[in-house]
């Protein structure tokens, strides 16, 4: 296992594959690295090195009790990409991990990134209110709060549903893939998992976006049921300079997982562009 210690000694797990320009994955809730696993192949064979961490809390890296929050998330990443030196970098957020790269560069800048990849991701911000009408009501983080707290398994399990849009019609369950995402799921830690339901759901990234001066490639799906895209990535591309949309007609929110091979030759596209 490779480990990283942040300065508040808190044990980050992290995956690092292959040699050229880096390129670095950050997942979203409640998974680990290992939701990168094709990308890790896919990058680490066409010339590039991989990096994927495991965000506090989750998968095999420390279940801190404090330090949940977005700003330590972006400067455990901060400190991750210093400890390794990584310089010209492509930055590839999902989902949560789309607020965290987001952060990174509103708080430490892009002195070393090269290009930005938004996928799914939940900036500017999900939560509505009366300035974001199209957000999603506070009671679904309420009742994903409660089900995390009581009933993981089951929920995490029952989430691939929307999460995978096995729900429509036309569309031929996984169940091998939910299995995984549960499996992945339960390799982080409540506390960790609850907390960070917060972060990706009342954070305002407005601020974050309009921080990225790097080329931005957002992809997003038209029919993601877990961050709708006429509150995030219709916004997103508004607000940072430089920016492409690349909406995926009846896409899910893990696209990257259901659409494999397109999603990964758009991104490669993208950065040897």
């Amino acid at each position: 296992m490779t480990i990283f210690t942040t300065t508040d000694g808190t044990k980050l797990f992290y995956q690092d594959r292959g040699v050229g320009q880096p390129i670095l994955f950050s997942h979203g809730w409640p998974l680990s690295s290992d939701a990168w696993e094709q990308q890790i192949l896919f990058f680490s064979q066409n010339g590039f090195r991989v990096i994927a961490h495991d965000r506090r809390g989750h998968g095999r890296s420390d279940d801190s009790f404090d330090g949940n929050n977005m700003d330590r998330y972006a400067d455990d990443l901060a400190e991750l990409i210093a400890h390794l030196d990584l310089l010209d970098l492509i930055l590839v957020g999902h989902s949560t991990g789309g607020g965290e790269v987001a952060h990174y560069i509103g708080r430490h800048g892009t002195a070393r990134i090269a290009k930005v990849v938004l996928v799914g991701a939940v900036p500017p911000l999900m939560l509505k209110t009366e300035a974001n009408p199209h957000g999603t009501p506070l009671e679904v983080f309420d009742n994903i709060r409660a089900n995390t707290a009581k009933n993981r398994s089951q929920f995490f399990f029952d989430l691939t549903v929307p999460f995978y849009g096995f729900n429509r019609d036309g569309v031929d369950t996984n169940d091998t893939l939910r299995e995984n995402f549960r499996r992945i799921g339960l390799q982080g830690g409540i506390k960790g998992q609850y907390d960070c339901i917060r972060e990706f759901s009342e954070v305002d990234y407005t601020q974050d976006l309009k921080s990225i001066d790097r080329p931005t490639l957002i992809i997003h799906g038209d029919d993601d049921q877990i961050v709708p895209i006429d509150a995030s990535a219709h916004r997103a591309v508004e607000i940072v300079p430089n920016a492409t949309l690349n909406v995926y007609s009846g896409g899910s929110h893990g696209l990257a997982e259901t659409e494999t091979d397109r999603f990964n030759a758009d991104v490669l596209a993208f950065v040897r562009g």
